[in-house]
């Protein structure tokens, strides 16, 4: 990449200087479900076509955005900013997890899509969102991605095939 890059002409270079400048200033997260965007709401969350009566729920904006160019979910999103994992003293934040409460009640959502990293950390934090979720809403759905994805595996790394076999077979939880 360095070799490329003093390949280039510098107007090229001052070109590629300022893209990087700006994206550090004009990209942040959704007010709304903490994805990458350039507003103050993402395109997923203000586009009125998306099924409002779903949520799916990643760790990370990356695991958004792979899920979201799949093409196989046409519901929200929610990412969460971290996971459970005691070893590395990481913990999902508090304030995501009432956030996603809170549009869960908003919106009226029926079902809760956990789209987790299929590794210990996942399913602690999914045990974690379940506990959370418990009793909340009386009939909500809470649903977690196949193990079609491989174990030790990201989201961020899997191909639209095995990301749609995943969403498309995945089980209820417990009825919370």
């Amino acid at each position: 990449m360095v070799f490329y890059m003093l390949g280039q002409d510098p107007e090229w270079a001052r070109s590629l200087s300022q893209a990087v400048s700006d994206l550090r200033e004009e990209v942040r997260t959704c007010v709304l479900c903490g994805n990458i965007t350039t507003e103050d709401v993402c395109g997923v969350c203000a586009d009125p076509m998306r099924d409002r009566a779903r949520i799916c729920v990643v760790e990370t904006q990356e695991d958004c955005v792979a899920l979201e160019q799949s093409g196989v979910y046409g519901g929200l999103y929610h990412v969460l900013g971290g996971r459970c994992s005691p070893l590395e003293d990481q913990e999902v934040p508090a304030e995501s997890l009432e956030r996603l409460k809170s549009r869960i009640a908003e919106l009226g959502v029926k079902e809760v899509i956990l789209a987790l990293s299929p590794r210990i950390e996942g399913d602690m934090t999914a045990y974690m969102i379940q506990d959370a979720l418990g009793g909340y809403l009386p009939g909500l759905k809470l649903s977690r991605l196949s193990y079609g994805l491989p174990v030790g595996g990201s989201i961020g790394y899997a191909d639209r095939a095995t990301l749609h076999v995943a969403l498309e077979s995945r089980r209820e939880m417990d009825s919370l």
